[in-house]
């Protein structure tokens, strides 16, 4: 009957599944003495390398062959209990870890992007096209000052003749008028229609209106109208011309009051306004 043998000594066994940590030669009724175990691969971090009695110390091949392990460090909670055990850092291998590649500063995409626009704006832009940009800053700047312009006009009439545009003068013209009770005359544009009121010697009750053209188109009702009085037919009695933009309109002296001039009497008074620069 077989009976198994007991021993009080107890192999060590390493963590790692397979992996022997003493020489089997030294176990008392083993195999031959020659015959030893497959070292392990990996060295325990719990034990730090020690050397054999009698073994000289290799030479040195790369600086990782001097370290030796760190002991592992646990940390332990407020209990007491130990949380966890880790290994403390090491710096990694030189000779045989991967080699870094040198850092370069990060710059956000929209940084890249704007950068890269700018860059290809500056080479593909074309004269011509900063030519058309120049003509329509031109073009823009131009109507700004148009409309300034017209607004500033608009503002001075509004200032010197109202709303509607009215303007007034006295002037002795031989109706029942005199140099100290002379006519007075009102020229009105109300609504694009030119009118003229006289007041033959400041008389309300002789008021005589005298309707002049009809005008058309925008802000027609505001252009200002204004009287002037000359001799244009040399009959010694001073004429009505109307003055609305660039046209002017006579109004003959005749009978105690104005009229129209008649076809026969435009070339005269055509060359009277040649001849004066009126």
């Amino acid at each position: 009957m077989p009976v198994l043998e007991s021993t009080d000594h107890i192999t060590p066994r390493s963590i790692l599944p397979h992996r022997p940590i003493i020489d089997e030669s030294k176990k008392a009724g083993k195999k031959n003495a020659t015959t030893s175990a497959i070292p392990p691969v990996a060295q325990r971090a719990s034990r730090l390398k020690q050397k054999q009695s009698g073994e000289t110390e290799p030479e040195k091949e790369n600086d990782n062959d001097n370290k030796e392990v760190e002991e592992w460090k646990r940390d332990t909670d407020v209990d007491g209990e130990t949380k966890r055990v880790r290994a403390s850092s090491a710096e990694p291998s030189t000779a045989t870890g991967p080699k870094k590649l040198p850092k370069t500063p990060l710059t956000t995409g929209s940084g890249k992007k704007a950068g890269s626009l700018r860059r290809r704006f500056a080479l593909r832009a074309h004269p011509l096209l900063l030519l058309g940009l120049g003509m329509i800053a031109m073009l823009v700047l131009w109507t700004l000052l148009t409309l300034a312009v017209s607004w500033w006009n608009t503002t001075w009439d509004d200032i010197h003749y109202g709303r509607p545009r009215t303007f007034q003068t006295d002037m002795v013209v031989g109706h029942n008028d005199s140099p100290g009770n002379p006519s007075h005359f009102i020229a009105l544009n109300l609504n694009g229609r030119i009118e003229v009121i006289e007041f033959p010697g400041g008389d309300a009750s002789k008021a005589r209106i005298y309707i002049g053209p009809q005008l058309y188109g925008n802000g027609q009702e505001l252009i200002p109208v204004t009287l002037s009085f000359v001799d244009v037919n040399g009959n010694h009695h001073p004429d009505m011309v109307i003055h609305f933009q660039d046209t002017r309109i006579v109004y003959v002296n005749d009978t105690g009051g104005f009229r129209p001039a008649t076809s026969s009497e435009i070339q005269t008074v055509e060359q009277y306004m040649q001849k004066h620069g009126q």
